[in-house]
């Protein structure tokens, strides 16, 4: 709703058609000076370049522009990483978590500023806006939001044109893609167009950083990943920053077709909604923690860390990063990556990314005690108490039940049904 006492407004800015226009909307509904604000995620040079002259022609009186890609690798993406969290099983959260960062600085540019509200391009039917809104309420909520999308009768990319048209902004004109897209350093989303129909197969010319699989080299490629903590710090013994070891491993993981997701999620707002994901240096990470994991993490770790990385990637899908179960659980998680330490090498071929070998000073696996051969250090005829005592229940209940005639009914299962005339 219109207030009209904002005096200076802080605006998320992308320089796309939408954004652009929102500038002198918000000027002329709300009489106020409008700042923008554009973090550079990676999302690449082309979308940044001409920016802040763009956003002062579209009418904004100041114009940040702040490279926060280490931060969001270290702060964001690797914490969720760490975390194993996946949403819906396939994805990765690339979008999910770019908007706590962008919204956290936004907030204290606002703050900086002086300014009385902050605003957002976000439409109304997407997940974007609620995590842009979530973050300002944890961090400032004496900030007032305002979402164009959700007042203005600005209906389609033609009502948008005619109103940059009628207030003199220049909106270059080139050929527009079908698809609606998001990338940053850790991936690039892709939606709209044909994809809206789940039956259609993903044309090649939906994806950007991943070659088709079956166009990939026909030999494989192998990298080999230094963690410290859980945190990646190496590729193949040369240590590297976030920035640096993820653009590499996404050039890898893109020219061997790694990467790819196809899902229909289910957005917070309450739709479906199907989306094609590439996160090839992602995806390799991913894979490589897991299998670093696996010789470092006891049994019962590993396997509740498994039900926190659900909750994690909900929280995270759902814009609640700034909250207490967040911090909570990101505190558990760290406690479990005091172990995770060692290399993992990895083989890439042909869309497919897979352990292939992991090593660690701190790892839980020992020779001697997984082979089957004679050992000093476990006895196999102790195997026999155990399964006593840890199939005990089952014997007691089949007891019972055989007493009071309650069998179930797989104690005797019924094989005729299965003969063949």
């Amino acid at each position: 709703m219109r207030s009209g006492k904002c005096s200076k407004v802080v605006l998320a800015y992308s320089g796309g058609l939408d954004t652009s226009v929102i500038v002198p909307w918000l000027k002329e509904n709300y009489g106020c000076e409008v700042v923008t604000f554009t973090a550079d995620l990676g999302q690449g040079g082309e979308e940044l370049e001409g920016l802040e002259e763009k956003a002062l022609a579209s009418g904004a009186s100041k114009a940040y522009i702040v490279d926060l890609r280490e931060e969001f690798l270290t702060e964001y993406a690797f914490p969720t990483m760490l975390s194993g969290a996946i949403y819906e099983r396939l994805y990765l959260l690339g979008t999910s978590f770019a908007r706590p960062v962008t919204a956290k600085r936004l907030v204290e540019v606002a703050e900086k500023e002086g300014a009385d509200a902050i605003s957002h391009g976000c439409t109304g039917k997407g997940n974007d806006q609620v995590r842009f809104e979530l973050t300002a309420k944890a961090l400032n909520p004496f900030l007032e939001v305002i979402a164009p999308w959700r007042e203005w009768d600005i209906r389609s990319r033609e009502d948008a044109l005619a109103y940059a048209d009628v207030h003199g902004i220049t909106v270059q004109q080139t050929s527009k893609s079908i698809y609606s897209r998001d990338r940053n350093i850790w991936h690039m989303s892709h939606e709209g167009g044909d994809l809206e129909d789940p039956w259609n197969e993903p044309s090649e010319d939906v994806f950007c950083l991943t070659v088709a699989p079956d166009k990939a080299p026909d030999e494989p490629a192998y990298v080999v990943i230094d963690f410290e903590q859980g945190v990646p710090v190496a590729l193949d013994g040369k240590a590297m920053s976030a920035l640096a070891l993820l653009t590499d491993l996404n050039e890898l993981g893109g020219a061997h077709g790694v990467g790819r997701a196809d899902l229909v999620e289910n957005r917070l707002v309450g739709m479906k909604s199907r989306g094609i994901y590439e996160t090839p240096g992602g995806t390799i990470l991913y894979t490589a923690h897991q299998g670093l994991e696996s010789i470092c993490l006891d049994r019962d770790t590993l396997h509740y860390k498994e039900m926190v990385a659900n909750r994690y990637a909900e929280l995270t899908y759902y814009g609640k990063w700034f909250t207490p179960l967040h911090e909570a659980l990101r505190a558990f998680v760290a406690k479990t990556q005091e172990r995770v330490t060692g290399s993992v090498k990895v083989k890439l071929f042909k869309g497919n990314c897979g352990v292939v070998g992991r090593k660690s000073p701190l790892s839980l696996y020992r020779e001697e005690f997984a082979t089957f051969g004679q050992d000093d250090v476990y006895d196999q005829g102790d195997a026999e108490g155990f399964i006593n005592l840890f199939g005990l229940p089952l014997k007691v209940k089949a007891l019972v039940d055989l007493e009071t005639g309650n069998a179930a009914d797989w104690a005797a299962p019924d094989y005729t049904k299965f003969k063949r005339d």
